[in-house]
């Protein structure tokens, strides 16, 4: 069960379930040709792109709460919260529903549009469900759009997110099929693959994307936006992780990406998913203004907000939004935000 061998057609004959200029046939070969371009090529088809879909100026805020830290079964080896690790992250309960409200509405206050929730599970119980429902129409009765992140789910724990009515649900890919196993272990792509297609089945957005600067090649990193690109529907969402190396973790002194290939990532995600909101997400703290603005030309357009993203360092506000200031950037309206 691989997406990325797809065969849907386009052009002539096109599947008339793809939207025009959609397309889910992409091949590896292709996107690497992208890649490879002249980078003033690269950008300008991503920024030609971005304008034909989404206002160049304009981009979308969303905040993200851990609402359960720590303790997670799970060994991905560049997570502070796997028990598997010694990051020194001390495991949490729980996070009471009214906590997270509160929180909400201050990002809303704040000026962000969506919330997003993540928990360190493997799989969320069905003890954990009652809560977690109760914090989604909570936070959709403050006029937000819900994300969240829980791990594996299965049908009917989808079905009962999206009755309560979640927005989005994030579970990223990761990386390449082919790399996968040097960074997980304890569950295979399939796994992540059939989480997706439960979420898609329940009617919930899908928000994926994955993460750059774990010791992968640049053919990894095409192969995982073409896998993603190939879905039988593109995610609404594709957050760009970039590595956080964190110490106690297996990924503690990996080498970081080249800032111009973190770019070209960008760019290519752009391109392949021209509707799909690209964000820019963990790593920021790392990449300078200079860095951040090519990455918005180049087809990013939403950030996370706030001084924490889960147990990662995140810019403060003040500082997004005098970058915001100098380049002539808007957050995205709520109304419009996808």
């Amino acid at each position: 069960m691989t997406p990325a061998t797809s065969h849907a057609t386009t052009g002539e004959g096109k599947s008339p379930s793809i939207p025009p200029g959609l397309r889910r046939d992409w091949t590896v070969a292709e996107a690497s040709a992208l890649y490879a371009l002249p980078f003033n090529d690269l950008l300008f088809k991503a920024q030609t792109i971005h304008r034909a879909h989404f206002d160049p100026n304009r981009v979308q805020l969303s905040r993200l709460l851990s609402i359960k830290t720590g303790g997670c079964p799970e060994d991905c080896a560049y997570c502070s919260q796997s028990v598997h690790h010694e990051s020194g992250l001390t495991a949490s309960k729980l996070m009471e529903v009214e906590h997270v409200i509160a929180e909400a509405r201050k990002a809303r206050d704040a000026g962000a549009t969506r919330y997003c929730m993540g928990a360190a599970w493997r799989n969320p119980k069905p003890r954990d469900m009652e809560a977690v429902v109760a914090m989604v129409k909570g936070v959709k009765a403050l006029g937000m759009e819900t994300c969240m992140t829980l791990g594996m789910l299965d049908r009917a724990q989808s079905e009962q997110l999206s009755h309560a009515g979640l927005d989005y649900y994030n579970h990223n890919i990761d990386t390449s099929e082919r790399y996968y196993g040097e960074i997980i272990t304890t569950r295979n792509f399939a796994d992540r693959l059939e989480t997706l297609e439960n979420v898609r089945a329940a009617g919930i957005k899908v928000c994926c994307g994955g993460i750059v600067g774990m010791g992968e090649e640049a053919d990894d990193r095409i192969a995982m936006l073409t896998t993603l690109a190939n879905l039988p529907e593109h995610p609404e969402s594709v957050p760009i992780n970039m590595l956080i190396p964190i110490p106690g973790t297996p990924l503690a002194e990996a080498e970081p990406i080249a800032p111009l290939d973190f770019v070209r990532i960008v760019a290519l995600a752009r391109i392949m998913m021209p509707r799909s909101v690209v964000r820019l997400s963990a790593g920021r703290t790392a990449m300078t203004d200079e860095m951040q603005a090519l990455c918005f030309f180049a087809g990013a357009n939403s950030i996370f907000v706030g001084d924490t993203l889960l147990t990662a360092g995140n810019p403060e506000e003040d500082k997004d939004m005098e970058l915001f200031r100098r380049l002539g950037l808007q957050p995205m309206e709520a109304d419009v935000a996808l």
